[in-house]
């Protein structure tokens, strides 16, 4: 790449974040605190990726959700997940018309920019089975016809990790798909004031003005492939996620704590997700240090904990954490 190239790339990606301040700016208008979860849903948006929120209720989730819709001017869709829920009222089905004696495609809220899954482990798998379809293959299958989703398609799935009465526990396969998992906690006492003030009216709440249209989303993601990452931190990427699954080749003392590691798709998100992370940063290339700030919401979820480590009370976040301190950046 040619210097002037690299100038090139460089003012565009500040463009870029200029933009992105902009729509960080406007959430944070409506939603107090949560930059974290702001980050990491712009980035998912970035990277074409899906989001597992896991939170207590009332901690402005879909608050987030529908702000970040708002503000990049994407269609945003909304739907509670329940025991009783059938696949049509996510994707839609074929209604008949008597008049013709024909089938018509009635489409679902799926087809949308941005989708909410509220509580998608209340949902049975045959509904889940109906997102897997949706979130994989960005497409959706009506009797013989196939539609194509929306691009960008997204989807951020909340759900409760407390009440865990009436819930259907979420296939692994399900689960590798989601880029991010995300932990959203309560918000700290000087936050909580400000949201006391703020949201403690009878009037409606501020409204996000958009400042980002998807066309420009897209545009950016044109440009973030030309981010370049060096062949030494891909390889230092694999080296962590393959000590998820052989800790022992690494010096770790971890074997019993997991039941088995991270698939090849954690390699791929960490490879996208860290050149997104620098791309949010204003640079042009990949330091090892991105890698480590993403890795805890790519591997935390595939990284499954053996019941021993449940009942020594170590989490997945733990042993990520004992994985980033060993293995080494530059390898042997």
């Amino acid at each position: 790449m040619t210097e002037a190239e690299t100038k090139e790339i460089q003012q565009q990606i500040e463009a870029h974040s200029a933009k992105l301040d902009g729509v960080r700016e406007v959430i944070g208008k409506v939603v107090v605190g949560q930059e974290q979860l702001v980050e990491r849903l712009l980035l998912a948006m970035l990277c074409n990726g899906h989001v597992l929120l896991e939170g207590v209720p009332g901690v402005a989730k879909t608050l987030t959700a529908s702000s970040l819709a708002r503000a990049i001017h994407a269609e945003f869709s909304r739907i509670q997940f329940t025991p009783d829920l059938l696949p049509g009222d996510l994707t839609g089905t074929l209604v008949y018309d008597p008049r013709d004696h024909s089938f018509s495609a009635e489409k679902g809220p799926v087809f949308a920019n941005l989708l909410l899954a509220d509580e998608i482990n209340r949902a049975p798998a045959k509904v889940q089975s109906a997102l897997l379809e949706a979130m994989q293959e960005k497409q959706v299958t009506l009797g013989k016809e196939t539609f194509p989703l929306p691009n960008p398609f997204l989807v951020l799935a909340t759900q409760n990790p407390i009440e865990q009465e009436g819930t259907y526990t979420l296939p692994e396969a399900q689960v590798d798909r989601f880029m991010f998992k995300l932990k959203v906690g309560y918000p700290g006492m000087d936050e909580e004031f400000a949201v006391v003030q703020r949201m403690a009216k009878t009037e409606a709440p501020a409204e996000v003005e958009p400042v980002l249209t998807l066309p420009e989303l897209m545009e950016m993601r044109e440009t973030l492939e030309r981010v370049f990452i060096d062949e030494k931190v891909e390889r230092y990427i694999v080296r962590l996620v393959d000590a998820t699954r052989n800790p022992e080749k690494y010096g770790l003392d971890i074997t019993r704590y997991v039941r088995f590691g991270a698939s090849p798709r954690a390699s791929i998100y960490l490879s996208l997700v860290a050149r997104g992370q620098a791309f949010m940063k204003g640079r042009t290339y990949v330091v090892p240090q991105d890698v480590k700030d993403v890795a805890y919401d790519i591997l935390r979820h595939r990284l499954a904990i053996s019941y021993r480590a449940e009942a020594e009370s170590i989490t997945s976040d733990d042993l990520i954490e004992r994985i980033l301190a060993t293995v080494p950046v530059i390898g042997e």
